[in-house]
C-alpha cells in the first residue's frame, strides 16, 4: 500500500521530470507526446491520483492538495510552452512566407491570337480596303440555299464533290460559305461586293483537310462586271497576302455555280529541311463569274447585272503563309507552336 511520503516524492519527479521535458520539446507533437504521457487516461498523473485511494482519511486531503499543486504547475508549464511554440510556429511562417518586394516579379504569361485567327482578320482587311463588306450566314443549312440554288439539281453528278454531313432529310452542316451569297443576293440590291467568312463542315480528313475548317466567300455582282475584273481583284489580294512580287496563275476549271471557272494557283520557292530548294505551284483558291442561273434563282435579271464569286480555305494560306506541314497543327493547342504568333 503507498504512503503519503511516497506519493510525495513521486508527485514532485514528475513535476520535476516532465517540467524539463515540456521545456525541451521542440514541436507541437514532440509537446503532445509529453502531455498524454502525464495527463492520459493511463498518463503518470493519473496513476498517482488513483493510488491516493489507498490511504487513510487523514492524509488523503493532503496528498490532494499536493497533488493538485503539481497538476497546476504541470498546465502551467504546458500551456507556457504550447503558446511559445505556436510564437514560433507564426514567426517561421512570416519569415518563410514573407514576399521580398525588392525582388523581380513573375512576368504573366500573356495569350496570343491563333494563326487561323490571324489569317482571317488580314483576309478581312485587304478585302475591306477594297470595298467589300462581311456578311455571315448559319453552320446549318439547308439543301436549297446550300446545292440547288447554287445550281447543283438534285441528280445533279456535281453533288459527289461534296461528302456532306446530313442532319436530316432537309438539313445538313454547310459544305461551303456559298450559301451567304445567296442569302444576300436575295435581300439585297446590286451593286453588290461581299466576303463571308465562317465554318464549313465535309467528311474529309488527312493531313491538308480537316472535318470542320474555315472559308472565305467572296462576290461582287453589278452591271458590266467582267472576269478582268475578278483578276483584278484577285491579284491585288495575292500581292498583299503573300508580296508584291509573288507569281500566280489562273487555270481553267469547273464549279457548277461559276461559268467560266478557274482555280488560282500561287508560286512559292521553300529551303527544304535537307538544304535543297523546293519550287512549286500551290492551288490556293477558286473563281468564277457568278451563273447566270444563280443569279436567276436569287431574283437579279442575268441580262442587266453579272458578278463574279471565289472561295478560299483559311487554313490552306496559312499552312502556305507560314510553312506548315499539316492541318493537325492548328488543332493541337501546343503552346510551343501558338507561342510563335504573338
Amino acid at each position: 500500500m503507498a504512503t503519503l511520503s511516497e506519493l510525495t516524492r513521486q508527485l514532485q519527479a514528475i513535476r520535476k521530470e516532465e517540467t524539463a521535458a515540456m521545456r525541451s520539446a521542440d514541436s507541437t507533437v514532440a509537446l503532445e507526446e509529453v502531455r498524454l504521457r502525464v495527463f492520459g487516461k493511463k498518463g503518470r498523473l493519473s496513476k498517482i491520483l488513483r493510488a491516493m485511494g489507498d490511504l487513510g482519511e487523514e492524509e488523503r486531503p493532503r496528498a490532494g492538495k499536493i497533488a493538485n499543486e503539481v497538476k497546476q504547475g504541470l498546465q502551467s508549464a504546458l500551456e507556457e510552452k504550447t503558446e511559445q511554440l505556436r510564437q514560433g510556429e507564426v514567426r517561421r511562417t512570416v519569415r518563410e512566407e514573407t514576399i521580398d518586394i525588392t525582388l523581380p516579379g513573375i512576368q504573366p504569361q500573356l495569350g496570343t491570337l491563333h494563326p487561323l485567327t490571324h489569317v482571317l482578320r488580314e483576309i478581312e482587311d485587304i478585302f475591306i480596303s477594297m470595298g467589300f463588306t462581311i456578311e455571315e450566314g448559319p453552320d446549318i443549312e439547308d439543301d436549297y440555299h446550300n446545292y440547288e440554288a447554287l445550281n447543283f439539281p438534285t441528280d445533279h453528278p456535281a453533288r459527289d464533290m461534296h461528302d456532306t454531313l446530313y442532319l436530316a432529310s432537309d438539313l445538313l452542316l454547310r459544305t461551303h460559305t456559298s450559301p451567304v451569297q445567296i442569302r444576300t443576293m436575295r435581300t439585297q440590291k446590286p451593286p453588290l461586293a461581299v466576303i463571308a467568312p465562317g465554318r464549313c463542315y465535309r467528311c474529309d480528313d488527312d493531313v491538308t483537310h480537316s472535318p470542320m475548317f474555315h472559308q472565305v466567300e467572296g462576290f461582287m455582282v453589278d452591271t458590266n462586271i467582267r472576269f478582268s475584273d475578278l483578276k483584278g481583284v484577285l491579284e491585288s489580294f495575292i500581292h498583299q497576302m503573300f508580296g508584291p512580287d509573288r507569281p500566280f496563275r489562273l487555270r481553267p476549271s469547273f464549279f457548277p455555280f461559276t461559268e467560266p471557272s478557274a482555280e488560282v494557283d500561287v508560286f512559292f520557292e521553300r529551303r527544304h529541311p535537307d538544304g535543297h530548294t523546293v519550287r512549286a505551284w500551290e492551288e490556293v483558291l477558286g473563281a468564277g463569274m457568278i451563273h447566270p442561273n444563280v443569279l436567276t434563282n436569287c431574283g437579279i435579271d442575268a441580262e442587266q447585272y453579272t458578278g463574279f464569286a471565289f472561295g478560299m480555305g483559311v487554313e490552306r494560306l496559312a499552312m502556305l503563309k507560314y510553312g506548315i506541314n499539316t492541318i493537325y497543327t492548328f488543332f493541337e493547342n501546343d503552346v510551343r507552336f501558338l507561342r510563335q504568333f504573338r
